[in-house]
């Protein structure tokens, strides 16, 4: 038997992390690689704990590994896992609970079934988060009222539930309590039936499936299930119940997958089957509530129109309760025609119809809560029940006539509460309608297919889309939507992305490109290799922001449910006040005098109970409540469809408050990625041409790895068609300055590329002429025609890099090069010189190219009156170029990455509330910091936790559209707030009787319309916001830019550039951020050459003099 491999156990100390992306960045890179048996990294404690096999590494070379990702990593500890848990073999017993505590003095041991967890004593390492659907909330009051008591269950941190989306998001300590317990809690105690939708363990690099187990029948078939699958590498924990038969999974996708797991389950003589949970899209459309409220409106409206009838001939027109010789007796003179029929259509509305209404006022007065239904409950109640007495009292006592009821309240008030509940929540459903879109993009299953070595099918089936792993084979038909990210591995089509990228042509693709789940295929069959599956995938991110988003409380909403926590039981003592106070003015009214003292109590009743009901009908919590959910969940589903992310109610309501946006610029306003601008040639075309020296400095630089090598033989791609190269030798690396090596055979494999006529032809250009490139976007400048002393050359050393690298090897460089390259670096761009056979042939210029709608976008920013300052690591001159080309005014160069939050927290200053735009890739911490934090997505790449607002699709024209969409959601919740604080303020007093004196009065029933047309009505307001238009570079191209364009291309656009954290001119207050937009605005008007606030010429000339020529070290 072969010996085990020795496991040891590194504790390293892990500097420089900024946020939860660090954690997973360094746990994934460093996770996946060979020998390493598991990684932990905690954030708080900025350490990680790496178990490791010591034939591969050791605890060093992993120190190092962590080190070379940017991170400043130390090694504290490193010794054999035996050393720390000599109880291993014991944790595989069946019989003992599969999690044990061991107190440490250094913290806790977490034993489990499968290793051992560290984690520090009150660390948010054992901190879990699980979401819950919610059935049976109402209004705020259901809001505050499960928040207050789940928060009151020991080990829960924290709680957030959407009244909207029927959600509740719990934080809790897994070592105190579970989801479970919290479900129980929720379902059980406080009356609201609570499902789990989703639960994420303490490492959220581990997924959790559920499976249904077939044949489970004893505990020990449990445990035989149990030890089998945590006995497979990549399990974290398996918990099987017997009770529901259902296996709870967690595991790592990256080691092994859910079809692994349910082959394990399978071979043991068990069936299991996926646990699908429940569909969501019918959740988030309210189908099953506006079902029940369409049955209850109907049961109401059945019994409820012939109560009007009666009510409007017995009442209105006979007005039989004041003229008892009227009345129609049935068995006794008390009980009278119409209190008859009332009694027999009412009832039936009360016990069925209501039904509703007193299941859910039960629970919440059992717990000492009090809702909208229990206004509703008491309102309908009261006048049935004295409707009953009052009618058996005079029946009893033999009254001579039958007295005043109000059995037509009920039918009514429900007739209308119930067409309102109907209505509320088909809008509420239309709110969730861009989420629903969302989620449908997802296909249900996937076509599973093998390969042999020569690339032929060899088998296919259909699965369920949850069962792809990672590296599986994919066949994606025509028609079909890709299943998962991945890569294509055969075929050749064209495909949708418009939902991810806005663009609306479809994109090719071809063995190697990246296809995005959820887009549709267009034409040919693909092969695609899955990559992301399951909630790592594209599109389940954007779904998970987007739910996350809508879960998230706005800072207004707070102060809402505050008041809705207050508002049943104040309207409740009103309503009594409203009685007490009627009773008594009526009974002590001159018209009453003259009655008898029964007669007229029973007359002040009347009038006092219809007030005191039509109070509890009238005040209407829902819409205070539904302002702020409702809106939000229209604006962030709005803004996912446009493209743009906002994480919840706070970044929403923040954006449109910014006053000064701060732009990174590499990857934000510029491309991200270098690419060849110009070659500027110096040698006779008919000697040596500009393919040649495009094909042999190609050739030099698709060995290099730097952005600047690959930006040349990107070019020489392109320009050549994808070329053969030729043989190269002694290529070598000289850091900072360039590269060299010796290419030979050089005719045979340029003709060869001549023969295939897939170049196209470059014409002759005299002497100071400048053309672009057939086929491509570069300009080739001929800045001499000299000779070369070797023509068209079979071997040639190839040397490409600065001057001083010229100058090593003993190339001369003529003044002509010398003022070619001042120019080029004057523009801001990377030049390298190239030189063949000790002659320098060409100067290649490489340059990060703005974005084409970044001066669109910056000057749309600057007429919103917005304060735009641009924030870099770049040296000053390259910064100062952008920002002449996009028109900002204000550059802070050479801030380093970890300075970038220190200058942000400068502009922070003076009362400015800061934006930050950025990529999220080095520019976290400034994120973070900032009052809203923008960050520009990568493709796939949307889940940038440091960013309050994502945007999907890398146009800087949607920064535009975030803060009016900002502006536009915010203005709707505050219109939300007024129209239900004004419905409020004044539909009670109303209701209440106060212009009773004036002949203006409101019945139960009407109160009870107005009631539901008020939630209606913010709900309906909130839909408006559906009618949002994301700006887009076609409506932003005014005449105005055009000249702003002309002045930025004129050169005369001033700009004050500032070195590192320099903070003078950092706290500038609104007054000079408008003269600053004033001067840009008189500057392309009138073409100005000078800068109303740009700084004096003397201290710009000393600063630009004090940069020095510092691209050289670009070149590294």
């Amino acid at each position: 038997m072969a010996e085990k491999p020795k496991i040891r156990r590194a504790i390293v100390s892990i500097e420089g992390m900024t946020c939860h992306a660090c954690v997973n960045n360094i746990q994934d890179t460093v996770g996946s690689k060979d020998g390493i048996v598991k990684i932990v990294v905690s954030l708080e404690q900025k350490q990680g704990t790496v178990d490791y096999n010591s034939e591969k590494w050791n605890g060093e070379s992993v120190a190092e590994s962590i080190d070379d990702m940017g991170f400043d990593c130390k090694l504290i500890t490193d010794q054999e896992i035996a050393a720390v848990e000599p109880q291993k073999a014991s944790t595989t017993k069946l019989s003992i609970s599969p999690l044990k505590t061991v107190d440490l003095s250094d913290g806790k041991v977490e034993l489990q079934l499968n290793g051992v967890k560290y984690s520090k004593e009150g660390s948010s390492d054992h901190l879990e988060k699980c979401t819950f659907a919610v059935e049976g909330m109402t209004c705020a009051s259901c809001v505050q009222y499960i928040e207050r008591n789940i928060s009151k269950i020991e080990g829960v941190h924290s709680i957030v539930v959407a009244l909207i989306a029927a959600k509740a998001e719990v934080i809790y300590d897994g070592r105190v309590t579970s989801s479970d317990a919290i479900r129980e809690h929720m379902t059980g105690e406080l009356g609201y039936k609570a499902t789990l939708l989703d639960s994420m363990g303490a490492n959220p690099n581990y997924s959790k499936i559920r499976l249904i187990i077939g044949n489970l029948s004893t505990e020990s078939d449990a445990n035989r299930i149990e030890s089998h699958v945590l006995s497979k590498s990549g399990i974290d924990s398996c918990n099987v119940s017997i009770a529901t038969s259902m296996a709870l999974v967690e595991f790592s996708p990256q080691v092994i997958g859910p079809r692994d797991i349910i082959n394990v389950v399978e071979s043991l003589g068990f069936t299991a089957d996926l646990a699908t949970r429940d569909d969501q899209m019918k959740r988030l459309d309210h189908s099953d509530d506006v079902k029940k409220w369409r049955n209850t409106f109907f049961i109401a409206l059945i019994f409820g129109v012939p109560v009007m009838i009666i009510m409007i001939i017995f009442h209105w027109i006979l007005r039989t309760p004041m003229h008892p010789d009227k009345q129609t007796p049935i068995f006794t003179p008390a009980l009278s025609l119409d209190n008859f029929l009332l009694l027999c259509l009412c009832t039936p509305v009360q016990i069925f119809g209501g039904r509703y209404f007193y299941v859910a006022s039960w629970k919440a007065i059992k717990h000492g809560n009090a809702n909208m239904d229990v206004l509703i409950m008491l309102s309908t109640t009261i006048a049935y029940t004295y409707s009953i007495v009052v009618l058996l009292l005079a029946i009893i006592f033999k009254w001579p006539s039958s007295p005043m009821t109000f059995f037509d309240v009920p039918p009514m008030l429900i007739v209308f509460i119930a067409l309102g509940r109907m209505l509320e929540h088909k809008a509420k459903g239309k709110t969730s309608e861009a989420l629903s879109k969302l989620m449908s993009l997802q296909a249900k299953e996937a076509t599973l297919v093998t390969m042999d070595s020569e690339g032929r099918l060899t088998s296919e089936k259909g699965i369920n889309i949850e069962l792809v792993q990672r590296n599986d084979l994919i066949k994606v038909v025509p028609g079909a939507k890709v299943p998962v990210d991945g890569v294509v591995v055969d075929g050749k089509s064209s495909v949708d992305e418009s939902f991810i990228t806005g663009e609306s042509m479809p994109v090719v693709k071809k063995p190697g490109s990246t296809v995005i789940g959820g887009s549709v295929n267009q034409k040919g069959v693909l092969i695609v290799k899955a990559t992301h599956v399951g909630n790592d995938s594209t599109l389940s991110q954007i779904v998970r922001l987007v739910e996350e988003a809508q879960t998230n409380r706005a800072p207004i909403q707070q102060l809402a449910d505050k008041i809705a926590g207050y508002f049943v039981p104040f309207v409740i003592v009103l309503s009594l006040f409203t009685l007490g106070v009627w009773i008594y003015i009526e009974y002590n009214s001159a018209r009453n005098a003259n009655l008898p003292p029964g007669l007229r109590f029973e007359e002040a009743l009347k009038i006092a109970f219809e007030a005191a009901i039509t109070v509890l009908a009238i005040a209407c919590p829902c819409s205070l409540g539904l302002a702020t959910p409702t809106a939000v969940m229209v604006g962030t589903g709005v803004g996912a469809a446009n493209g743009i992310l906002i994480k919840g109610g706070e970044p929403l309501e923040s954006v449109h408050k910014v006053t000064t946006i701060v732009f990174d610029k590499t990857g934000t306003i510029t491309e991200g990625r270098p690419r060849v601008v110009q070659i500027a040639s110096f040698v006779n075309p008919s000697t040596m041409s500009l393919k040649l020296i495009t094909f042999l400095s190609g050739a030099t630089e698709a060995l290099s790895e730097h952005p600047i090598g690959n930006a040349v033989a990107a070019f020489a791609k392109q320009l050549l068609n994808e070329p053969t190269w030729p043989n190269t030798s002694r290529f070598h690396v000289s850091a900072g300055h360039g590269v060299t090596c010796r290419i030979d055979s050089i005719r045979q494999s340029f003709s060869s590329l001549a023969l295939s006529g897939s170049t196209c032809e470059i014409p002759r250009l005299p002497d100071g002429q400048t053309i672009t490139i057939p086929g491509t976007e570069v300009n080739l400048l001929q800045v001499s025609s000299k000779e070369v002393s070797q023509p068209n050359p079979d071997t040639a050393n190839i040397v490409i890099g600065t001057e001083r690298m010229m100058e090593r090897h003993g190339i001369p460089v003529s003044e002509v090069v010398k003022m070619t390259l001042s120019e080029e670096q004057r523009k801001g761009h990377i030049s390298v010189i190239c030189a063949i056979n000790a002659e320098v042939v060409a100067v290649i210029s490489i340059a990060d190219q703005v974005k084409k709608e970044a001066s669109l976008a910056i000057y749309t920013l600057r007429e919103m009156g917005l304060r735009v300052v641009l924030l870099t690591g770049d040296n000053s001159k390259t910064a100062e170029s952008t920002a002449k080309q996009v028109g900002i005014d204000e550059v802070f160069a050479e801030v380093l990455p970890n300075q970038k939050q220190q200058k942000i927290k400068q502009l922070k200053g003076y009362k400015n509330k800061v934006a930050m735009v950025g990529d999220g890739v080095n520019d976290s911490p400034a994120l973070a910091e900032a009052n809203v934090g923008i960050a520009i997505a990568a493709g796939s790449d949307v889940a940038i936790e440091s960013a309050g607002i994502v945007l999907v699709r890398n146009d800087l024209v949607d920064v535009v559209g975030a803060i009016k969409l900002s502006k536009m959601t915010t203005r709707r919740i505050r219109l939300n707030f007024l129209f239900a604080i004004i419905y409020n303020a004044i539909g009670i007093p109303i209701a209440a009787g106060v212009f009773r004196p004036f002949g203006f009065m409101l019945q139960p029933w009407m109160a009870a319309a107005a009631m539901a047309l008020s939630s209606v009505s913010v709900v309906s307001s909130s839909l408006l916001l559906k009618n949002f238009r994301k700006p887009t570079i076609a409506n932003l191209y005014t005449t105005s830019f055009k000249r702003h364009q002309k002045f930025l291309e004129s050169g005369s656009f001033q700009v004050q550039v500032h070195r590192g954290l320099d903070d003078s001119a950092v706290f500038r207050g609104a007054a000079s951020s408008k003269l600053s937009i004033l001067s840009s605005k008189v500057g392309s008007l009138l073409g100005s050459t000078t800068s109303i606030v740009s700084s004096g010429s003397s201290k710009k000339q000393r600063l630009l003099d004090n940069v020095g020529s510092d691209l050289e070290d670009l070149i590294v």
